[in-house]
Order: structure tokens, then C-alpha cells, then sequence
């Protein structure tokens, strides 16, 4: 009975720090996305200002972007609202 209960004990404590490193690594990659897409507005906006990209262009990729950043923090939002 001892040999089963402590692998049981064994396996339990694993999977809870496993969820553990699952959440800050999902934390992680929605930071990483929200900075990316932060990144390429500014690089958007400068391009237009250099007069790289056109600016109906620009605008038009800006906000998708900024629609795309959006969409991430209310998912994240929804995210720590259902998990409290």
C-alpha cells in the first residue's frame, strides 16, 4: 500500500509545478507578443514618417495592429478574470 501511495504523492506534486511553469511560460509568450506587435507600431509610424511606407498603408497596417493587441488583452484579461 506504501509503495502505491507515495509515487501517487510523487506524480501530484509534479503536475502542480508543472501547471505552475505552464502559466508563467503562457504569461510569457502573451508579453513577448504584446511587445512584438508595440515594436512594429512604432516601426510603422517611423517608416511613415521617413516617408518609407505609404502613409494609407501605414494607417491601414497600424490598425490591424493595434486591433491585434486589443484582441490579446482582453483575452488575457478574460484569462485572469476566470482563473481567480
Amino acid at each position: 500500500m506504501k509503495k502505491l501511495i507515495i509515487p501517487i504523492i510523487l506524480m501530484a506534486g509534479v503536475s502542480c509545478s508543472t501547471q505552475k511553469e505552464v502559466e508563467t511560460k503562457i504569461y510569457q509568450d502573451f508579453s513577448e507578443a504584446l511587445n512584438n506587435i508595440q515594436d512594429m507600431k512604432e516601426w510603422m509610424k517611423e517608416d511613415k514618417v521617413q516617408g518609407i511606407i505609404d502613409s494609407d498603408y501605414a494607417d491601414y497596417y497600424i490598425e490591424y495592429l493595434n486591433n491585434s493587441e486589443d484582441l490579446l488583452i482582453t483575452h488575457w484579461n478574460n484569462e485572469l478574470n476566470t482563473n481567480k
